[in-house]
């Protein structure tokens, strides 16, 4: 595991990422616990006199974060930390210079702060540390003593509670609603999603509840929900944010998180009439036979949960000022796209780049816009010095013409992906982000990174979720938003040309013989 960064996990205090975002071991295959005893009072809560401690800034080494333990919250004061899981995702977390912010950090500094209260004013102060995991390793790590904690919008259900305990709800009961968006075509009832397509990912609670629409149209005879898999790296709030600006025409989100975000998207109606599942609620979890740390979490999220004073004053502080992306695929910027995707299809094929994706990358840079210059002398869709572009590694003269600017730019990614990543544990995809980090950070800082990455236990050749949480210490927000913003510019172009095509197949299909 990683040293302490303090990562936070957004969405109204706790919710995070949609529920099942983090899979919960199956009933029954894990070891069955003991029953757990009465939880006490927190304000009488045991904690067994502390042994003389080294200062925490050794404690966070490898053992006190990394070595699995099971244990209550006496145990954590001794120990002095307790340690939070949670996942990475924007704008859970961010650096301002060097100054970490954000929502979730925020929020458990608050705990560490209400913790340390209830101690005797004699005991070393406990250190409340965020860790963050891969989704799908939210619960398991949890049971294996790995965390304290899971933060990250968990949804309370029947399962889990065979393996893990939860808080009590921090939201209303929430329902799973259609959120429609400017480019929605009208829909008066949940059964008008039949055979309309709709993104979800694959992974989510969401998609269960459509797998069960589909099973309801099949036994009427009308057709199905056209299922398209959206990337398990994009949060709810990236698919509203597509929503909202026409990139998607529609989403499944849970109703609370939509709200939320209304104040910011201006463009989302929350359907609260088209409701998919009705009922859920939102917790934090804890290992079975943790009633002590139960006890004093339920105690803090009274005053610091959804709708509370410190709760709203959060959410208002990180929410609304988030700088979100724009739309890709409407007005005049969808009129560059067409004009140039040619050109990008021809040069990706030629270096073995997705072509849409190089497009999102144009799109990040400029806008497509070949007449946009930038301050450092940066010239047009792939803004590049046109000394970068002259270097005999790239090897164009001319970047003023859109064709040549694309074609060095491609040819420079490629290099960067060949020079620096040519390394067999690394796969393609990654091969391609770390590429993409790099155009924008320089590769010598990326591969800084990297090797950083491995010292602190993330996985050194994988970006989400490992490499870029120590970019974000190291380097800043730059080339994290820019990796990310380009994966949503590359789902919203993916989605227009499937449409294209299939549009295109269909008229073939159709069209009489002759």
């Amino acid at each position: 595991m990683p040293k302490a960064y303090l990562l936070l996990s957004f969405c109204l205090i706790f919710a995070a990422c949609s529920d099942a975002d983090s899979t919960a071991p199956a009933p029954g295959s894990e070891k069955p616990a003991a029953a757990a005893p009465q939880a006490p009072d927190a304000e009488q809560i045991a904690v067994a006199p502390p042994e003389p401690p080294e200062p925490l800034e050794q404690d966070l080494g490898i053992p006190v974060l990394s070595a699995a333990w099971t244990g209550d919250l006496d145990g954590m004061t001794q120990r002095r930390v307790i340690r939070v899981l949670t996942v990475y995702g924007f704008p859970r977390y961010f650096l301002d210079g060097a100054t970490e912010r954000g929502l979730v950090y925020e929020l458990f500094k608050l705990f560490e702060e209400f913790i340390n209260k209830k101690l005797d004013k004699d005991h070393p102060k406990v250190h409340v540390v965020l860790i963050p995991v891969a989704r799908d390793e939210l619960i398991s790590g949890l049971v294996d003593g790995r965390g304290d904690i899971a933060a990250a919008g968990l949804t309370i259900t029947p399962e889990r509670e065979e393996v893990i305990d939860f808080t009590d709800p921090v939201t209303r009961e929430l329902s799973e609603v259609l959120v429609t968006g400017p480019s929605a075509p009208p829909i008066d009832s949940i059964e008008g999603l039949s055979g309309q397509e709709l993104h979800v990912r694959l992974s989510s609670s969401y998609r269960a509840s459509l797998d069960d629409l589909n099973r309801r149209l099949r036994e009427r005879g009308m057709p199905e929900v056209v299922l398209r898999d959206a990337s398990e790296f994009l949060e709810d709030e990236d698919l509203l944010e597509m929503v909202n600006s026409g990139m998607l025409p529609w989403a499944v989100v849970d109703d609370y998180k939509a709200d939320a975000l209304l104040d910011v998207f201006d463009g989302l109606e929350v359907r609260s009439d088209l409701v998919l599942r009705k009922g859920g609620r939102v917790g934090q979890a804890v290992r079975k036979n943790s009633p002590q740390l139960l006890a004093i979490l339920n105690e803090f999220l009274k005053t610091h949960k959804q709708g509370t004073l410190i709760g709203n004053v959060l959410i208002n502080r990180y929410v609304r000022d988030f700088d979100w992306s724009t739309n890709a695929l409407v007005g005049e910027d969808y009129e560059r796209f067409e004009s140039v995707i040619s050109i990008f299809e021809n040069y990706g094929q030629q270096y073995g780049l997705d072509y849409l994706l190089v497009a999102a990358q144009g799109y990040q840079e400029s806008q497509l816009d070949q007449s946009r210059r930038s301050r450092a002398g940066a010239v047009g869709i792939m803004q590049l010095l046109p000394s970068t572009a002259r270097d005999p590694n790239v090897g164009i003269q001319d970047i003023s013409q859109a064709e040549n600017n694309i074609h060095a730019g491609i040819r420079y990614l490629d290099f960067i992906r060949g020079r620096y990543y040519d390394d067999p544990a690394i796969d393609h995809f990654n091969k391609t982000l770390f590429a993409l980090a790099s155009y924008n950070a320089g590769p010598a800082r990326i591969r800084a990174v990297r090797a950083k990455a491995a010292e602190r236990g993330y996985d050194p050749d994988i970006w989400f979720d490992n490499v870029e949480l120590v970019a974000l210490q190291e380097v800043g927000t730059e080339p994290v938003n820019y990796v990310a913003n380009i994966l949503k510019y590359y789902t919203a172009y993916y989605l227009i040309v499937s449409r294209h095509d299939e549009r295109a197949e269909e008229r073939e299909r159709v069209a009489p013989d002759g």
